[in-house]
Order: C-alpha cells, then structure tokens, then sequence
C-alpha cells in the first residue's frame, strides 16, 4: 500500500466486529515512504478453541489514510459562554430524536 507524501495509514481492528476470534493490533505506518516490502496486521488471537482456517473474506484491519501534520494544541478552562453552548448542545441531543443527524452531521458527498 503506498499512500501520496504526507500521509500514514492507521491500521486497526475492523469496527464494531468483536466477534472475530483475534484482535488487531492498532498501530501507524507511514505509507508513503514503507512502499518496498508488505504491511503487516499483528493481531493477538482470543479464541484458545478455535481450530481451522477463517472463512475467506473475513476482516483483519481496517485502514485509514491520516495526513500527517504539526498540530499547536491549545487548553483552558471553560468559558462560561462554552459551558452554556455544551449544556444546550447536549440537552437537544437528549431531548429530540435525530437531531445530531439533521443538525450536526457534515453532508457526505
């Protein structure tokens, strides 16, 4: 898997899939320079009973392309006017059915 400049691929155990008897072990590759031999998926096996081969097509990673690049974080106390919007924010999300997905999803394209 080669990524463009920039970017490193996340690979990680495949969402929402506990039923696999292994779990996949999260880590970061840089994609775009490790271009000339495999990517490897270490997993830790959790099923001591299983015996036999998984069935073809069964997930082992999912991978996710992160660009790299410097983040300045910045912390602080909460504002008076942040906690008043956090309070609001959370009593809709609780109070209405849907209203995450109507009002604060991105559009998929």
């Amino acid at each position: 898997m080669q990524l463009p400049p920039g970017y490193s691929l996340l690979v990680m155990h495949p969402a929402n899939r506990a039923d696999l008897p292994f779990t996949t072990i999260t880590g970061l590759v840089d994609s775009d320079m490790y271009v000339d031999s495999f990517v490897h998926f270490p997993a830790r096996w959790n099923d001591m009973n299983f015996s036999g081969i998984l069935p073809k097509g069964t997930p082992v990673a999912q991978c996710i392309p992160v660009k790299r690049e410097h983040i300045v974080e910045e912390f602080g106390a909460l504002s008076e006017e942040a906690a008043r919007k956090l309070l609001s924010t959370a009593g809709a999300i609780s109070g209405e059915t849907g209203i995450y997905r109507r009002q604060f999803r991105a559009p998929k394209r």
